[in-house]
C-alpha cells in the first residue's frame, strides 16, 4: 500500500482525493466529493461495503427483508454520485428523489434502524480505507447522516405524503447545497 503523509490509505484513491483531504478542497479548483471518493468505483466500493453490512444487521436487515432490487448497489452508487457531485446517472436512469423518497417512507419512525444503518455507513468507510479524523470520511459521513434522518425519513405517515417531481439533493464538502 502506497503511505502518504498522514494518510495511509492514499493509494486507494485517485490524486484528487490527496489533494482535497490534505485542505485544497476550497481553493479555486474544487473537486467535487464524488471525484475525491474515487468516482462511481470508489462509490460502488462503499455501497457494498454498506451493503454487507446492513444485510448482517439484525436491525437494518428488517428494511431489506422484503427483498430488495438485484441491482441495488449500482442504482445506490449512482445515487450517491449525483447526490456527491457526479453524474446525473441515477435520476437520468432510475428516477427521481420523489421515486427514492417514496421507497423510504410509510413505515413509520425508525430512530434505531436509522442509527444503526448509520454506524453501518461508518464501519463500511473504514471497510474501504476510510477510517480516521480526515475530511473525506467526515463529509461522507455527514452526508449519510443527513440524509438517512432528514430526507429518507420525513414522511412517516405515508408514502403518498410524498411530494413529486423532488430532485436529488447535492452535497459537497459544506454540506447541503441550497
Amino acid at each position: 500500500m502506497n503511505n502518504v503523509g498522514p494518510f495511509p490509505f492514499a493509494g486507494h484513491f485517485p490524486s484528487a482525493y490527496l489533494a482535497t483531504a490534505a485542505g485544497d478542497c476550497h481553493d479555486g479548483d474544487m473537486h467535487t466529493v464524488f471525484d475525491a471518493a474515487g468516482g462511481m468505483d470508489g462509490l460502488r466500493r462503499l455501497a457494498e461495503a454498506w451493503h454487507r453490512r446492513v444485510l448482517a444487521d439484525e436491525v437494518v436487515s428488517h428494511a431489506f427483508s422484503h427483498g430488495f432490487h438485484p441491482q441495488h448497489v449500482e442504482r445506490l452508487a449512482a445515487y450517491w454520485a449525483e447526490a456527491l457531485g457526479g453524474p446525473s446517472a441515477y435520476s437520468g436512469r432510475y428516477g427521481d428523489e420523489t421515486a427514492v423518497v417514496r421507497m423510504h417512507s410509510g413505515n413509520g419512525e425508525h430512530d434505531e434502524m436509522d442509527r444503526r444503518a448509520i454506524a453501518c455507513f461508518d464501519q463500511a468507510l473504514a471497510d474501504v480505507g476510510l477510517a480516521g479524523d480526515n475530511p473525506l470520511r467526515q463529509v461522507l459521513h455527514d452526508y449519510f447522516a443527513w440524509a438517512t434522518t432528514t430526507t429518507m425519513s420525513r414522511y412517516h405517515e405515508s408514502a403518498d405524503d410524498v411530494p413529486d417531481d423532488l430532485r436529488i439533493p447535492h452535497w459537497s464538502w459544506d454540506g447541503l447545497q441550497r
